[in-house]
């Protein structure tokens, strides 16, 4: 998800909640305690160099029960930090605090933002000998006939 889509998300809620990959809600006396953009200059096991950029938010719990995050609070957040910073209209990463810091993508599903599983992925599987997936057959897709020859493709 966007940042622009997260704002313009936000003009519409009363109520900003944020819902795990296993389906719990964040407890809804969470803070925004950071908005940044996290810039990421690298190289990849095959040489190549390469810069990611993200927006960041960083949720936060406290014991802070009498205070809620409302969406018009969390939108002057937002365009502070794209005013100071220069943040662009990037993707969002969301960090939370479970049994280590969690980095998770974000989408929205009409009431809740969702904090989405994120993967890590080799970048140059074509230089590390990485081999491809291999294809999946269909047994329809198996010529059919009376014998299994080499290269006939039965198995």
């Amino acid at each position: 998800m966007k940042l622009s889509e997260v704002k313009t998300t936000l003009k519409d809620l009363k109520t900003i909640g944020f819902k795990l990959p296993n389906g719990e809600l964040v407890p809804n006396h969470f803070h925004v305690t950071e908005v940044g953009k996290i810039t990421k200059h690298f190289i990849d096991c095959g040489g190549t160099v390469r810069n990611e950029e993200v927006v960041n938010f960083q949720l936060w719990n406290a014991n802070d029960y009498d205070h809620r995050l409302h969406p018009e609070k969390l939108l002057n957040i937002i365009e502070l930090s794209e005013t100071v910073l220069g943040i662009e209209d990037l993707e969002i990463e969301v960090e939370y605090q479970s049994d280590t810091i969690g980095k998770f993508g974000l989408d929205f599903d009409g009431e809740n933002f969702l904090l989405t599983n994120t993967q890590t992925d080799c970048l140059a599987k074509d230089k590390c000998g990485i081999p491809a997936e291999k294809p999946k057959l269909q047994f329809s897709d198996i010529p059919t006939g009376n014998s299994c020859e080499p290269g006939s493709g039965c198995c």
